[in-house]
């Protein structure tokens, strides 16, 4: 490249959401569709180079049209086409948790090792409606480099440039890039497009031009390309070249040797939708705990001889959380249908864990020794490394059923030390004294298996609340603590702590 001339990398790519206003099915139809057109061009053009990220794409590619896969893996060889991101997809990027960031990375970068023999060292996320600024650490710490993304846009995010150092919370560090303009251009008009960026950007010596049709995929046509090329040779101001993320970077750190630093959060952006479709919200953070905490016990049993590490099936539960990441379905931007697929998709990878749940239970609870008359040993598991103390609630049956006229009483020891604990209402509402639901005060030893045994006391007649209702109040008060329950309307109609109530008027009053 000529130092008086700006370089114009141009990444072509075909940004295509798995789902969005479409369902999953459609979503895997296009990306065959668009990967064959990319397929063809990078085939037939010596310059050409197609930019792809993605792997639940590939992976659709791969079963259902492998003659197609092996073509791309060619192409990958020959450097026509370029494995960007190297992600599982471009996922919300603000929700999920840190772990579930390097299962993003660690998924998708052994998938496209494996199958295609690269690892992309610039992470990409297009789409998304933020960045929360712990990416950095997290990137930095899995070999990547740079960052290219496009999300907030200037007007709602002022950075100090457009490319920059993005500063993690521990000192961490990466070159990041706004691109201009967009991700993609309409069909039959990228030449057009190109040539309007490049104008916009004059200030910019080296630009991250994206172009090709996306959202519903489409990528590049060949009268694009065609026109495309055409410009190539006709612009002499500017050294325009079909490129990739990686060596827009090079390109910029060998012009650019010194950036301003930026040490903060990529936001906001649509915040509106993350306040919408909150069962995939919730369903998604319990599917994340569950198979983190399965992860645990399943090693903690596979380590000691008791099973074997169901590292297939836990796969399995991943790639669907992976997937219900995506940046269309956990913000709650998609339609109902995709909605809908998304909870299935979850509740599968629940429905796994927690038939793997339970067999590393049952193995990591074996050789217990037997309770005595007139107790229920309760296991909990603390899967966390360090000790944990905290409520218990768990429920129980008596060996048979007592008489109305008695009630049984539970008290629960660790050790032979007796916990504060306390016998709640069941969920079911049979009216006899059989089922048993109990809280109680634990302290849960790391990494292991805690017993505690519930002792079965019979007691000639439920005991009588201590709290009486006066004026249509409950009123419960402690030195610290004053809550007032209205009998009327089932709401806390106060709650003190030290003398300062932290309710306002109507609190807890259902909206709908």
């Amino acid at each position: 490249m000529s130092e008086n001339k700006r370089a114009i990398h141009l990444i072509c790519n075909a940004h295509l959401d798995p789902v969005w206003l479409w369902e999953w099915e459609e979503g895997a139809a296009e990306a065959m569709s668009t990967f064959r057109t990319a397929a063809e061009l990078c085939e037939n053009d010596a310059t050409f180079v197609f930019n792809h990220n993605e792997v639940i794409l590939y992976k659709w590619v791969q079963q259902y049209d492998p003659v197609l896969f092996k073509r791309i893996q060619k192409l990958v060889k020959a450097n026509k086409w370029h494995i960007m991101g190297g992600w599982y997809l471009q996922p919300d990027c603000n929700m999920p948790s840190g772990e579930s960031f390097v299962r993003q990375i660690l998924l998708g970068k052994g998938y496209f090792k494996k199958h295609f023999g690269v690892e992309p060292t610039t992470a990409i996320n297009f789409d998304p409606f933020g960045h929360t600024q712990g990416l950095v650490q997290i990137l930095a710490k899995s070999g990547y480099d740079s960052y290219l993304f496009g999300r907030p846009k200037p007007e709602h995010l002022k950075l100090p440039a457009e490319e920059f150092i993005w500063v993690g919370y521990d000192g961490s560090k990466i070159t990041a890039t706004r691109f201009g303009g967009w991700y993609s251009s309409p069909l039959g008009k990228a030449k057009e497009v190109i040539i309007e960026r490049i104008k916009n950007t004059a200030e910019r010596k080296v630009f991250a031009l994206l172009w090709g049709v996306g959202n519903h995929g489409g990528g590049p046509s060949r009268a694009d390309l065609r026109d495309v090329n055409k410009l190539i040779k006709e612009r002499d101001g500017c050294d325009i070249k079909h490129s990739t993320p990686e060596t827009y970077f090079k390109d910029l750190r060998r012009i650019k040797n010194k950036l301003p630093e930026y040490k903060s959060d990529l936001n906001p952006w649509a915040v509106g939708c993350y306040t919408s479709m909150i069962r995939i919200k919730q369903k998604h953070r319990l599917l994340e705990n569950e198979i983190y905490s399965l992860e645990k016990m399943a090693s903690a049993a596979a380590v000691n001889g008791l099973m074997k590490y169901p590292y297939e099936q836990i796969h399995q539960v991943l790639c669907d959380l992976m997937v219900c990441q995506f940046h269309d379905i956990l913000p709650g931007s998609s339609t109902e249908p995709a909605e809908e697929c998304a909870l299935r998709m979850m509740d599968h990878g629940l429905e796994i864990v927690s038939r793997l749940k339970a067999k590393a239970f049952f193995a990591l609870a074996a050789g217990q020794k037997k309770a005595r008359n007139n107790e229920i040993p309760i296991m909990v598991y603390n899967p966390h490394p360090f000790g944990v103390k905290t409520l218990v609630e768990c429920e129980f049956n008596l060996p048979d059923f007592r008489p109305k006229e008695t009630f049984t009483q539970v008290e629960v020891y660790s050790n032979g030390k007796l916990l504060p604990s306390q016998v709640e209402q069941e969920i079911s509402n049979v009216p006899v004294d059989w089922r048993k639901r109990v809280v109680f005060l634990a302290e849960l030893e790391p990494g292991r298996m805690n017993r505690f045994d519930c002792r079965l006391k019979v007691i000639n007649k439920k005991l009588a609340p201590a709290l009486k209702t006066k004026a249509d109040k409950i009123t419960f008060k402690t030195k610290k603590l004053e809550v007032v329950i209205n009998t009327k309307t089932g709401l806390v109609d106060r709650y003190k702590i030290n003398g300062r109530n932290c309710l306002a008027k109507r609190a807890f009053e259902p909206i709908v």
